[in-house]
């Protein structure tokens, strides 16, 4: 059975594609759920209309991610934490402080889009991968430093 995708379906296709499909995994799983639509004789011109719409949608959405991706590289985020006098942090960086120093620069991400290679548990320099799609994942550089012990 060919179905028109509505969402986003993982291991299946993306939003506008029409794809070939088991006819129950399509009348009992994407059509109920509103995830895609049979492709019909009926509908069929309807549906190369959304096509259009949504690949014009798609272009406009991949220039302003790769614009982003661009600001993104170009960042340098600083992180001050309190650390042992060898260089150890108390605790480890984790994606949620990743994700506040972005968007204290302007950029909104959520915690499952930052990638971390190995924990960082040490003061220096790091790249964290930022993931917009699939093919755009830019790298930021972190630089963990030591908090001023000057307090009072």
């Amino acid at each position: 059975m060919k179905v028109f995708l509505k969402k986003d379906v993982e291991k299946v296709g993306l939003v506008g594609e029409i794809v070939k499909v088991g006819d129950g995994y399509a009348r009992n799983f994407l059509i109920p759920r509103g995830m895609g639509v049979e492709v019909t004789a009926k509908n069929k011109e309807t549906l190369t209309k959304q096509i259009r719409q949504v690949s014009n949608r798609k272009e406009v959405i991949a220039s302003k991610t790769s614009m982003l991706a661009e600001n993104i590289s170009a960042m340098k985020l600083v992180l001050k934490r309190k650390m042992h006098d060898d260089g150890k942090l108390y605790g480890s960086v984790g994606a949620h402080e990743i994700v506040e120093l972005l968007a204290a620069q302007g950029v909104a991400v959520g915690k499952s889009q930052i990638i971390l290679e190995k924990t960082i548990k040490t003061k220096g320099s790091y790249k964290v991968t930022v993931k917009l799609t699939a093919s755009l994942q830019p790298q930021v550089t972190l630089l963990v430093t030591p908090e001023s012990s000057a307090q009072k």
